[in-house]
């Protein structure tokens, strides 16, 4: 980069010829000690400001997401005077918007290059469609509520899995995209015990129901922490004022190693559309769609959490509580999980061992009727979040580059994902309650779905390392397309062809 410019510079004026050797390359392939303790006050900046405001946005996007939930449980249905099936469609509606949105947004916002005004306008803008909610009046203006939450919702998502991957280098991803995701289960316990408090301080407190009041207090905090992601949230490294001009050097350089190449699109702006058919010409994006489709559609009982409860033979305000403990419980487990996935540099035994696991709580829950064993089971069954973090740090690092391509891939895999959002709602019929044996026997096959997914991206990754053993062989001719990547590289690097190919050494896909 920048030292390394300097350094050809004076070389040159000595009349020298400005290539590297070989040892130079293989220290330019890794952070100098000095770069290293740079890199540690660096990651600790990103990990203070970023992940705190990330998660708290993650957080309220599930309560004002999964809120329609708990209002169900306090009265939505009977005063909008609708059925068990336009609940569901109500529920499937925000789904099908949210998908529509989810790829032109990723492109929009890797075009646009500022991340902080685009996400913290989508913030304010579902907070106010998340409070107005609590005027409508018939089933019409519910569904129209949900589709218009939905269609705001949709670049938060797959837009922060993009760009905390222009932050994190992948042995840092597993374990932030865990604690990211923490943000969505601290929503379904803490979701749903403000859900409680509301039920039992705020119903009929000025002529509205406590759902009303759960939609109006949950949007209005929404739309303020909106406005601070705007003016507090860093674009990237590069761009970030309060870095130095070492650690944006460092920032930007220790992803190039990692990728061995620099993160940048093509002629510093690939055009958008060829990164979606970067990303769509690759089976690794339909891999990891179908998988990440299987956990979310597994899950699909989130969405019905304080009816399961219910199930258990307690009341709307006991129900409510009880679904908190099983999630508190997985917010430390994800995190050791994912932590431990980051330390070990493995992916595929972390994203498999959770799919037994939760096959045995969904048999349980569907067979049993005494309430220990089922309450235990919906323990079980949440081990399916488990499997989120892994996915997405696999997601950053089997898509490494360019960057467009990276933006359209997370935003096909979320799409694909929360396909199945769209049709699981319908499986939960009111016939079934409280075993609910159709949905959860759905759930244990899209879980054998996601571990055939997870096998496949094994053993493609596996070949795919194999080749790049193979590339390292400097004797071996590249192609025009290797070689028009390699260019970029070493002119961002400021180094030869020769050099820039030396310099990708090292690389794997994490398995």
């Amino acid at each position: 980069m920048a030292d390394t410019n300097h350094a050809i510079s004076d070389l040159e004026a000595m009349g020298e010829k400005a290539e590297m050797t070989h040892d130079e390359v293989v220290h330019m392939a890794e952070l100098t000690p000095e770069e290293k303790a740079i890199e540690r006050k660096l990651r600790w900046r990103i990990d203070a400001l970023i992940m705190p405001l990330v998660i708290l946005v993650y957080l309220l996007n599930y309560i004002d997401r999964n809120n329609y939930a708990a209002a169900k449980l306090q009265g939505l249905k009977e005063d909008l005077s609708i059925n068990e099936t336009q609940y569901q469609t109500g529920l499937s509606v925000l789904f099908v918007a949210y998908i529509l949105m989810q790829v032109p947004s990723n492109l929009l916002l890797n075009y646009m290059g500022r991340p902080s005004l685009y996400i913290g306008f989508f913030v304010c803008a579902w907070g106010l469609v998340s409070a107005l909610t609590s005027q409508v009046k018939n089933y019409g203006g519910i569904v129209a509520c949900r589709f218009l939450l939905g269609l705001v919702e949709a670049p938060f998502f797959a837009g922060v899995l993009y760009y905390l991957s222009k932050w994190y280098t992948k042995r840092e991803l597993a374990f932030r995209m865990s604690i990211f995701y923490s943000g969505s289960l601290l929503s379904g316990a803490f979701g749903n015990l403000i859900a409680a408090g509301i039920l039992s301080g705020l119903k009929g407190h000025r002529g509205l129901s406590a759902w009303q009041w759960l939609y109006i207090i949950e949007g209005a905090i929404t739309c303020l922490v909106g406005l601070v992601i705007c003016f507090v949230l860093p674009d990237f490294p590069e761009t970030w004022k309060l870095l130095s001009p070492e650690m944006r050097r460092v920032a930007e350089r220790r992803l190039a190693i990692e990728a061995a190449e620099v993160d940048v699109d093509e002629e510093g702006g690939m055009s958008q559309i060829k990164g979606l058919k970067l990303a769509m010409t690759d089976l690794k994006t339909y891999a990891l769609a179908v998988g990440y489709m299987s956990i979310t559609g597994a899950a699909g009982f989130q969405n019905f959490a304080p009816s399961l409860t219910k199930g258990l033979g307690y009341d709307n305000m006991i129900s409510l509580v009880l679904v908190a403990p099983p999630y508190l419980f997985m917010v430390v487990w994800s995190l050791a999980h994912s932590w431990l996935s980051d330390k070990l540099e493995m992916r595929f035994w972390f994203f498999m061992y959770p799919i037994p696991i939760t096959i045995i709580g969904f048999i349980v829950f569907m067979t049993v009727d005494s309430f220990g064993p089922r309450y235990f089971a919906m323990f079980l069954m949440m081990f399916v979040f488990a499997q989120n973090g892994t996915l997405y740090s696999w997601i950053a690092n089997a898509i490494p580059r360019p960057p467009a391509k990276r933006a359209a891939a997370f935003a096909f895999i979320n799409s694909i994902g929360n396909s199945a959002s769209i049709w699981t709602p319908y499986t939960y019929l009111e016939k079934d309650v409280p075993h609910y044996r159709t949905a959860l026997a759905i759930c244990i096959g899209l879980q054998a779905l996601g571990g055939l997914m997870g096998m496949f991206m094994y053993w493609s990754l596996r070949s795919l390392n194999k080749q790049q053993e193979r590339l390292e062989n400097e004797d071996i001719q590249l192609s025009e397309k290797e070689l028009r990547r390699l260019q970029v590289t070493a002119e961002r690097e400021g180094l030869d062809l020769a050099a820039a190919r030396r310099l990708q050494k090292g690389f794997r896909y994490t398995l």
